[in-house]
């Protein structure tokens, strides 16, 4: 299976099994996922800069708004100014299957770093990010 930007957002989301992810979480995710394992994935899938919170591109939201239309993410109006998403039921079938497709070791990791990434408080993950990449901090605008 060819794991495209598509497939890796499904395998990332599907990792935390109806989990709703964040923006900032999102970006962190695909981020370390980029950084850690993209040769096990067919990447980097995406161009990561550093921005207000740390690493940030924007195609991760067209490809967010992609699967969304194709009605393998949901959008949750949170009653802030962000969006969460999460996957749909199709969307956690193609998501497992492309999560499936990737190397165990990779698997592995994807799933482990989805759990750590929904565990964090919103300061707790841009900090744990700038201090893992302090190169991904030079034009935030928050302080740690």
């Amino acid at each position: 299976m060819t794991i495209d930007k598509k497939s890796i957002v499904l395998a990332s989301f599907a990792a935390s099994n109806g989990g709703i992810h964040t923006p900032v979480q999102i970006q962190k995710l695909l981020f370390l996922i980029d950084k850690s394992v993209s040769t096990m994935v067919q990447g980097p899938h995406f161009n990561f800069k550093p921005y207000d919170y740390g690493p940030f591109d924007q195609n991760v939201y067209t490809v967010l708004e992609g699967l969304c239309q194709e009605g393998s993410v949901e959008i949750i109006e949170s009653g802030q100014t962000w969006k969460k998403y999460r996957l749909t039921p199709n969307g956690q079938k193609i998501g497992d299957n492309a999560l499936n497709s990737i190397e165990s070791k990779g698997q592995e990791f994807i799933r482990e770093i989805s759990k750590f990434v929904l565990s964090l408080s919103f300061p707790q993950l841009v900090s744990a990010i700038y201090k893992a990449y302090p190169e991904m901090k030079q034009n935030s605008v928050f302080k740690d």
